[in-house]
């Protein structure tokens, strides 16, 4: 090859190389997380407060370590696995209700992303009518509070009495055990303001509370935790809280429990109960820790329950 062919084949070199040089950098963030589905005449909002490291070999119990980190493998996780902490917005059309609310501040950086999601998605926390929580831990009722004020001003905060009676009163927190002492201090916390503003209506009798949401008995992970039945158009949802925290293990494994249920056979009857009433009726499940966004359907397969994700859609979620 002459000279002048090799300066050429050089050249185009140096301009291949400039050109992979000049590519985009890594954006290093997620997209907004919320996501949109209809529910008859209702629109359900998906809304992500962030993922954390859930502790799988050190939380799980009644299922051997062997065995967990058997299921994991089965689809593809390893410790790791992160954990997501998903609330979900519903608009009726003539109000807006918000069921749970992350963990705010309280669980470090990892999360409290709900309030900017729900602002990506169009809404601003003024507009947030009524506050529904399956139940008071920090990951699903931090997000209410900042800092001493509530989160959503013009919102009222409801959940089960006997939620409210167990982690508001002092002499339970002596009774539990240590790890939970400071979810009765976050709860009291996160309570106060909406209790000071008059805007604090928890309910005695689990059954219809309001047009399309009926709140459910679900004991177990916490002594008063509620599931809510949202109906539109006979199409329902249910936002069932915590039934479920690590899905690859407690699909196939439906007694696999962890360390904060207040009561391990309460928590296996309650998923037990919930996993049949789901499949039987074929209803949408909305899930504060199973994968972002967290809605889906449950099938029996094979002689274990299987998680569906609800199919992505992109066009118009509602019509004008």
């Amino acid at each position: 090859m002459s000279a002048s062919p090799r300066r050429l084949l050089a050249a185009l070199l140096l301009v291949c190389v400039g050109i992979v040089h000049a590519a985009a950098p890594l954006a290093k963030t997620q997209a907004p997380g919320y996501h949109r589905t209809v529910l008859g005449d209702f629109e359900v909002t998906a809304l992500s407060d962030g993922t954390h490291p859930f502790p799988v070999d050190t939380v799980m119990t009644n299922i051997t370590q062997q065995q967990a980190l058997r299921d994991l493998a089965e689809v593809d996780l390893t410790l790791p696995v992160q954990g997501s902490i998903n609330a979900f917005l519903i608009n009726t059309g003539s109000k807006l209700i918000l069921i749970d609310s992350g963990a705010g501040a309280l669980y470090g950086p990892c999360c409290g992303k709900l309030l900017s999601h729900l602002r990506a998605a169009g809404y601003q926390p003024e507009q947030v009518d009524d506050l529904y929580l399956t139940h008071l831990h920090k990951d699903h009722a931090g997000g209410i509070m900042a800092q001493g004020a509530a989160v959503f001003p013009n919102a009222v905060l409801h959940l089960s009495q006997a939620e409210a009676d167990y982690w508001l009163t002092p002499a339970n927190k002596a009774k539990a055990p240590d790890f939970l002492s400071t979810f009765f201090d976050a709860a009291r916390a996160a309570v106060a303001p909406y209790q000071a503003a008059g805007h604090y209506q928890p309910y005695k009798n689990f059954g219809q509370l309001a047009p399309g949401i009926e709140a459910l008995p679900a004991p177990g992970h916490t002594p008063g935790h509620a599931a809510y039945l949202i109906t539109s158009k006979a199409q329902q949802l249910l936002v069932w809280g915590d039934i479920v925290h690590v899905a690859g293990i407690q699909f196939p494994h439906p007694s696999a429990t962890v360390k904060y249920d207040s009561s391990a056979p309460d928590a296996q009857s309650t998923r037990a109960r919930l996993l049949q009433l789901v499949t039987q009726k074929q209803l949408t499940v909305a899930a504060a820790h199973i994968a972002f966004p967290g809605l889906g359907h449950i099938r029996r397969h094979k002689g274990e329950y299987e998680w569906l994700p609800l199919n992505y859609d992109e066009s118009p979620v509602s019509q004008p």
